[in-house]
Parts: C-alpha cells; sequence; structure tokens
C-alpha cells in the first residue's frame, strides 16, 4: 500500500483523509522517492484550510527525505540509492512513495539523519533566504525574529549566533523563550507577558531594528513596523495568525522611508543551481555543528490530523516530522 494523505475539499484536520495511491515510473526529469520522513509546516495548513488555493483533490505535504528508487531521463545529479532530502513543489510529501521533479531534490550528507533532513530542509532554507539572500545583513545587525521557538526560529536563532547577528526573539510563553535564549537569540519576548514594540525599544535604546522577519503576520505587522529603524526592511514571510490586511503604503515613509517585502521559499528555489546552492549552505551549517535541528515532535503518517491540530494550537516547539 501506498498511503497518501490529500483533500477533497478545504478546511479542518477532519478533510485530511489517507488512500492507497497508485505509484507510476519516473518521467524525463523525475526520480522516485520512497521516504523515511517528511516534514510538518504551516504552508500545509494554509493549503489545508484554502488560504493558499489549490486544486482539489490534492495530495499534502511539502518536505521529505528518504531514498532514491528510480530515476527518469536527464537526471544527471542523482543515482538509484541515494540519500536525499527536499523541500519543493508540488505538494505531495505526506506518503510513503512519490515520483516528482528531481531538480529540487538534493543530497543529504550522511552525517544528517533521515529525520533531520525531513526537519530542516523547508525551514533551513527559509533561513537560508532570510539572512543570505533577502537583504544586506552583517555581522553586529540587530533583528527582530517572531515565533523564535518555532522550527525556523530555532534555526535562524543559531544561524544569526554563528554570524555575530543580534537576534530579538519573540514567543507566546517563558519556556518557549528559555528555549530561544539557549539556541542563540540574544534576547526574547514573551508577546503574553510584555508589549514586543516597547521591549524592543528598551532593548536597542529607542534605535529600533535592522530587520523583522515576521511569520506570524496579523497580529504581529503594524508593531513590527513600529520596531524598525529608518530605512529598516521588514521581511513577512508567514501568515500564522492571519493574513495581513491591506495598508496605505504611505505609512512606509511616515514611519523612517521603510522598505518591504514578501518573498517565498518556492521563488529562491526555483532555479536548480540555487536550490543546490542553498540546501549545501545548510548542511554546511548542521555538519560543522553550528546548527543543530530540534525535532520537538514526531507523529506516525495515520496521525496527520493530530499533528495539524498541534501546529495549529501552537502546542509545538522546534520542528515537526511525520514518519512513515
Amino acid at each position: 500500500m501506498n498511503r497518501t494523505v490529500i483533500i477533497n475539499e478545504f478546511g479542518g484536520s477532519e478533510n485530511l483523509n489517507i488512500i492507497d495511491h497508485p505509484i507510476n515510473e519516473p518521467n524525463v526529469g523525475e526520480i522516485r522517492i520512497a521516504h523515511k520522513a517528511c516534514g510538518l509546516n504551516f504552508i500545509d495548513v494554509y493549503q489545508r484550510t484554502g488560504l493558499y488555493p489549490l486544486k482539489l483533490p490534492q495530495a499534502l505535504g511539502m518536505e521529505g527525505s528518504g531514498i532514491i528508487e528510480a530515476i527518469g531521463e536527464n537526471v544527471t545529479h542523482l543515482k538509484v540509492g541515494d540519500r536525499v532530502a527536499y523541500a519543493s513543489m508540488p505538494p505531495g510529501a505526506y506518503c510513503d512513495k512519490r515520483v516528482m521533479p528531481a531538480a529540487q531534490v538534493c543530497l543529504l550528507p550522511d552525517e544528517i539523519s533521515f529525520e533531520q533532513g525531513a526537519a530542516m530542509m523547508l525551514q533551513g532554507m527559509t533561513v537560508e533566504y532570510l539572512l543570505n539572500r533577502t537583504t544586506p545583513i552583517k555581522a553586529g545587525d540587530t533583528i527582530l525574529f517572531h515565533a523564535a521557538a518555532g522550527g525556523v526560529g530555532l534555526i535562524a536563532c543559531q544561524w544569526a549566533k554563528s554570524e555575530n547577528i543580534t537576534l530579538i526573539g519573540t514567543a507566546g510563553s517563558d519556556e518557549k523563550c528559555k528555549l530561544a535564549l539557549k539556541y542563540g537569540a540574544t534576547h526574547c519576548i514573551n508577546y503574553n507577558e510584555e508589549n514586543f514594540e516597547e521591549k524592543v525599544k528598551e532593548i536597542t535604546a529607542g534605535a529600533g531594528v535592522d530587520v523583522v522577519m515576521d511569520s506570524v503576520g496579523q497580529s504581529t505587522f503594524e508593531g513590527s513596523l513600529n520596531c524598525l529603524k529608518p530605512l529598516g526592511m521588514m521581511i513577512t514571510f508567514g501568515n500564522a495568525s492571519g493574513p495581513i490586511p491591506p495598508f496605505n503604503l504611505g505609512q512606509l515613509g511616515a514611519k523612517g522611508s521603510l522598505k518591504i517585502t514578501r518573498p517565498t521559499l518556492f521563488t529562491h528555489i526555483g532555479n536548480h543551481n540555487t536550490c543546490q546552492e542553498m540546501a549545501k549552505n545548510l548542511f554546511a551549517k548542521v555538519t560543522s555543528g553550528q546548527i543543530d535541528i530540534i525535532i520537538g515532535q514526531k507523529f506516525p503518517l495515520s496521525d496527520v490530523a493530530l499533528a495539524h491540530d498541534s501546529l495549529e494550537q501552537r502546542m509545538t516547539t522546534g520542528s515537526t516530522i511525520l514518519t512513515m
């Protein structure tokens, strides 16, 4: 049986269905992978609920790790038997096996486990583009990073520390703040106990931060803009609290000629060579010991609905994976 998780309509986790899906041979430019684990991310929730609409019915899951079983013509960077990991379109990683495009599938170093590989690709390459490719950030700069105890956040805390970047994190409990501090945040603010905007101004002696990195969205947007220095950059890369409503671009001028961008990982990795380079940068950080991939939760594939509920209810820390 090739178990595959699909949705037939948008909505809650009850719409996640496990079916037996036939498996084919790869065509030109494709590979077939037998998964060892796959990752769980907020983009999966956005797709399930319809915030990011998909054509239905649709398999879900954006990242995984496993072993190459077969390759199609014109695939030159992989061979049968390779250990691999990926984060890529199209969705469909919640399964035992799948046929998929090869371009964004990356060789997984032997030092990195399959579980780590499934937990790190989407979140780790997100951190790679946030810190390396979106706006210039150098040692000594200060960034504000929301949801610092989540999967992306804990990688960002460690990556920033390794580059001597000051990271002010936010999280929803004292326990989560302690976790972010343990993994490299310079400061962490419990946003349920303190006003993060006021606290950032206090920490920076009124100067504000160079860059804000925000995957929370609606509930943090206005305060995040107010935390920036003049000419600062707002990077919004997620909507965990809901989408950001329309706003007057004139605010950016009034608040200090601010800049704002809404990047996605899938734009960055759309080019094969760029994707492979980003993965190598991430793997180097992990194999050097500068970044530890924190897997906070593991669920069997059969418990995919429970895994989604746990993520949505902010009950998770670090990365979450589904095991085969």
